[in-house]
């Protein structure tokens, strides 16, 4: 079985994700979480939010409408230029995204290539079609939109918004008068996007309905710097892949003050600083695995000055993989929407006037979930064989604590549940009693609870119990009445298991 079978399997079996309407044969391109998918993408929604809206005293949380009016979009250039390029096979008719194809048969980035140079790309690699080997008609591009039509007469048409960042845009105006006229602004989203992929694959890398973690934050390029303690973080090594070496595959290291030496803008270096953090420290996601891929003039949206993806290394999907990016977008989106809407996007503070510009942070929920589970699913070799542990860090696993009687007999069951009950008020609890005891922590470990609460005949003497860690398998004995404080430290970070009594 491959990485991606194995991870899927896992998926399905333990009720993290699965395909979409799966009693019918499925829907290509979409996916629904499972009871314990659905809280392990809760805690990582609640814990990016929490993150990324310290890291300004003006930044906030909103939430917008996944179904925007078409001179919405017209403004933003997504009805004209939102495109991938498709190609057809001429003999079984199958549909792909043309720049994928290259880059499986290359191991090369396309993003941005014209019609006309891919078909000529196509040719030169001799590439065809995947299911049937048949040639391709001419690439063209395809709208990556979801249309509608609203109300009785079906006369307003609309589209399914392609990112959640236009729903910031939009209400920048009201927010900044709303906030007392406050700069740098911070606006963050947590919701639905839709885009009408060409070949969605790969599990939740390529969806067709998807769930997108983004804050913009709004500043006056000429005073921003200023706001920013960027002497926090001057030192630190950020890991880095520039756009001509990319492809090598791996990264550099490169201080913050040597990136902003060689001309990327301060305040912009500075949040990869916060990203790389959050990523590393707050996920835990092994520095081997992580990089800042930047992108080219080529590469990169028109309106992009700045462009450099989040990648993590992914053994189910071939390799690094995007998982978001930080995008220095200008003014283009105020002034778009101020050209198209007549409505004036400027702002004057201090006695200037001016057009905010915007750095964005987009994170693909998602694709950090399914990264996420590939990077810390691990089969593990012990004195009695093998385990399977899912190595999630706590603030993010679905189950905190397990309660486990050792027996389902001698009053164990009794001691355990007012245990269970007590604990279940504060943390996401699980009660077993089924099955050896060697196979509940299994069933535990595999699922990613990062502790479990042993009931034995000693805890009906003494009234101690045994706390088993996940990732070492190591116990402690405290008492009873200690496990509601020890766990809270523990799960906040605030107490290492190593270092209990």
């Amino acid at each position: 079985m491959d990485r991606y079978d194995e991870l899927m399997s896992l998926s399905v079996r333990k009720g993290f994700i699965w395909p979409t309407a799966d009693l019918y044969g499925g829907f290509a391109g979409f996916y629904d979480y499972g009871h314990n998918g659905a809280l392990m993408k809760r805690r990582l929604e609640d814990l990016w939010i929490d993150y990324f809206l310290h890291l300004g005293e003006d930044y906030y949380l909103i939430d917008t409408t996944s179904i925007l009016p078409e001179a919405s979009l017209k403004a933003s250039g997504h009805v004209e230029h939102f495109t991938d390029i498709l190609v057809t096979c001429t003999k079984c008719g199958e549909n792909c995204r043309a720049d994928h194809l290259l880059e499986e048969a290359t191991k090369k980035s396309y993003e941005g290539i014209p019609p006309q140079e891919i078909d000529k790309l196509l040719a030169e690699h001799k590439i065809r079609c995947p299911k049937c080997k048949g040639a391709f008609a001419p690439s063209k591009p395809f709208h990556m939109m979801f249309p509608l039509m609203v109300g009785p007469m079906g006369k307003d048409p609309a589209y399914l918004r392609p990112e959640t960042a236009q729903g910031v845009y939009i209400n920048f105006k009201r927010e900044f008068e709303a906030l007392r006229r406050h700069l740098p602004l911070g606006l963050a989203i947590v919701g639905r996007a839709f885009r009408n992929e060409i070949s969605p694959r790969q599990g939740t890398y390529r969806m067709r309905e998807f769930i997108q973690a983004e804050l913009q934050i709004f500043f006056n390029p000429k005073t921003f710097d200023s706001s920013i303690a960027f002497d926090d973080v001057q030192s630190s090594e950020l890991l880095v892949a520039r756009a001509d070496k990319k492809d090598q595959g791996g990264a550099d290291r490169a201080t913050c003050s040597e990136l902003v030496k060689s001309g990327l803008p301060l305040f912009y270096v500075y949040h990869l600083a916060k990203v790389q953090d959050f990523f590393l420290k707050e996920l835990a996601v092994p520095a081997d695995r992580f990089r800042f891929a930047e992108l080219g003039e080529g590469e990169r949206a028109f309106y992009n000055r700045i462009h450099f993806d989040m990648e993590v290394k992914q053994d189910s999907l071939g390799g690094f993989k995007e998982i978001g990016g930080v995008h220095y977008r200008g003014d283009h989106d105020l002034t778009g929407h101020q050209n198209t809407s007549k409505v004036s996007q400027t702002v004057t503070i201090d006695g200037e006037t001016f057009i905010p510009h915007v750095l964005e942070l987009s994170f693909g929920i998602d694709r950090m979930f399914w990264a996420l589970l590939d990077a810390k699913y691990e089969k593990v070799k012990t004195e009695k064989g093998e385990r399977y542990v899912l190595h999630l860090p706590p603030k993010i696993a679905p189950t905190q604590v397990a309660v486990l009687p050792l027996l389902g007999k001698d009053g164990l069951p009794e001691k355990a549940m007012p245990i269970y009950e007590q604990l279940a008020k504060e943390f996401k609890c699980f009660y077993d009693e089924g099955g050896s005891i060697g196979r509940r922590y299994a069933r535990m470990d595999e699922i990613g609870t990062p502790y479990c609460v042993t009931i034995d005949h000693q805890t009906l003497q003494d009234g101690t119990v045994t706390i088993r860690e996940r990732d070492t398998a190591a116990q402690k004995r405290p008492a009873s009445s200690e496990l509601g404080p020890i766990i809270g430290k523990l799960l906040s970070g605030q107490a290492k298991f190593e270092s209990l009594p």
